[in-house]
């Protein structure tokens, strides 16, 4: 008697122990095989490191289809983990958004509604949800949409692919709000005649999160920035201008640049010609590793346009034909920053190729689908052409680059180049700090429609005929995202979580046998258990 109380003594303390421990040090283990609960180093630094309190208010709650229930409980989850690293600092809660104050209210913020139907009592119901969430910190707001990914997917899979990005857009949207420091991204405006309006959208979004400024022709101002984007250059870069960005990337700078191969400035039903466009910055592209082609890509994977077909008595017969001068990427590399991204619109995108640079890594992007035809500019573009029944034969170019990332120590175009009695030699830099270039053959990818009767700029990627809203400035938005972080907190994208369907005509067909599995087998287990349990009692205290 006196041992079992001893036992039961070290018992308790241990537990104890155990729990006073677990106050002081924290510890979890993942064991699913995704490591779905297991947040990136870099959030954890990210949260670990606050100096205030950021509220989340998450609207995605109720009764829900098990997909989006299965989105709610991600979300949980992964605030959570937030609250175990970020301690007091992370405050959470769901609110399910019945009011309809409250939804003007979240639409005006931007998140995005979705409606949800189903048959209650006969009768086909209908309502609002809003996957997404509000951060508040230090008085300021920051909307969330949580509801992501290749809408040409199934919502099964979409549903999916926003489970894996919840991290991601939570811990982003925390590091914006809190971030004492805002990057520099200059814009090279000095080389495009698209008006300014053209570029709004993404210019609005990017004066959130960091600090902008342009170089209107002076390429001294240059150096300042942690990025220098080029939108659509249509004219060409004098000598200075590239040594200038030459030596920004040896460095260490990063740059973006959206530029065409050929040139179209507009269409007729009788056709233009897409010229070659010539940058001056062929040379400096071929040292670094890669070559934007002087043609147009034809995709049969492609966007519509408004096309007059005819008439119908005195009126025009407008209809929607397919324009495969447009096509719609929807083929990704496999990097974070097209992971899970809907479809990409593009105008008359050139291919890229890859060409070799010594212990530069390249990283396709973007590509089209394997159905494609090349034109070398110049080239004639025609309206009409959209009427025709297009061969498939005739489209086996197959996939063909037009985003490619290009990372490493980059070795200068201006080695052995400059006279001894340049003065430039002082400060020349012949093989760089590390870096990253990210290159794009479609110029237009950054540039948005304008609502003319409003006078406003419509959302990057609208197009009008569809009323959809792709993927151009989501793509955008994370390549800066990863050009310009540090942290590398666009790694968490890198989650998967792997869709385990069922079979349902397996289900179907064999849903009795498992029913009566599930229900009468552990009953019938618990009562062996039992029945030997007591006849091993019996037989103990019968002998005894």
């Amino acid at each position: 008697m006196k041992q079992r109380i001893i036992n039961v003594a070290i018992f308790v303390i241990a537990i104890v122990g155990l729990n006073v421990l677990a106050s002081f040090v924290f510890f979890r283990w993942d064991l699913t095989q995704e490591k779905r609960y297991t947040i990136s180093d870099a959030t954890k630094r990210l949260l670990q490191n606050l100096d205030g309190q950021v509220v989340i208010k998450v609207y995605l709650s109720g009764d829900f289809p098990a997909g989006f229930e299965r989105l709610e409980r991600a979300i949980q989850e992964t605030l959570e983990s937030f609250s175990d690293y970020g301690g007091a600092n992370i405050a959470y809660r769901f609110i399910e958004p019945n009011d309809p104050k409250l939804q003007e209210e979240l639409t005006q913020k931007g998140l995005i509604p979705t409606n949800l139907f189903a048959n209650e009592e006969g009768k086909r119901t209908e309502r609002l949800v809003f996957p997404g969430a509000v951060l508040v910190y230090e008085g300021k707001e920051y909307a969330v949409q949580l509801l992501k990914g290749n809408k040409t997917s199934s919502s099964e899979e979409q549903l999916n692919q926003s489970y894996e990005g919840v991290e991601f857009e939570l811990a982003s949207a925390i590091r914006r709000m809190t971030s004492k420091e805002r990057k520099r991204i200059g814009i090279l405006v000095g080389h495009t005649k698209v008006p300014p309006p053209r570029f709004s959208d993404l210019l609005a979004t990017l004066q959130q999160n960091y600090d902008l400024y342009f170089d209107i022709q002076n390429p001294d101002s240059w150096e300042k920035g942690d990025l220098l984007i080029i939108p659509k250059p249509d004219t060409p870069f004098t000598e200075d201008e590239k040594y200038r960005l030459d030596q920004f990337v040896m460095r260490g700078g990063k740059l973006l640049l959206f530029a065409d191969g050929a040139r179209v400035d507009s269409v007729s039903l009788e056709g233009t010609f897409a010229q070659p466009l010539a940058l001056n910055l062929e040379d400096l592209l071929f040292k670094y590793g890669c070559r934007i082609n002087q043609n147009l890509i034809k995709d049969l994977s492609c966007a519509l346009i408004p096309l007059n077909v005819g008439n119908m008595g005195d009126k025009p017969q407008i209809k929607p034909m397919p324009w495969r001068f447009f096509p719609l990427i929807n083929n990704f590399g496999l990097h974070p920053i097209v992971r899970n991204l809907d479809a990409v619109y593009t105008r008359f995108p050139s291919t890229i190729d890859t060409v070799e640079a010594p212990n530069i890594r390249k990283t396709p992007l973007l590509m089209t689908s394997q159905y494609t035809k090349l034109l070398k500019a110049p080239a004639l573009v025609a309206y009409n052409e959209a009427r025709q029944q297009p061969d498939p034969r005739d489209y086996n170019a197959g996939i063909k680059n037009i985003a490619l990332l290009l990372e490493g120590s980059f070795s200068s175009l201006y080695n052995n180049r400059l006279l001894p009695n340049d003065p430039r030699t002082s400060s020349f830099i012949g093989q760089g700090k590390p870096a990253k270039i990210l290159i794009v053959s479609d110029g237009d990818m950054l540039v948005n429609d304008i609502d003319y009767s409003r006078d406003a700029p419509l959302p990057l990627g609208f197009d009008r005929l569809s009323g959809r809203v792709f993927a151009n400035k989501d793509f955008a938005l994370y390549a800066i995202d990863y050009l310009v972080d540090s942290e590398g907190l666009i790694t968490s994208r890198y989650n998967q979580v792997t869709l385990r369907t069922l079979d349902k005509i397996r289900l179907k067909d064999d849903r009795i046998p498992w029913q009566l599995i599930n229900l009468v087998l552990p009953l019938l287990m618990i009562g062996v258990l039992g029945g030997i349990w007591q006849w091993w009692r019996q037989r103990k205290y019968a002998t005894g």
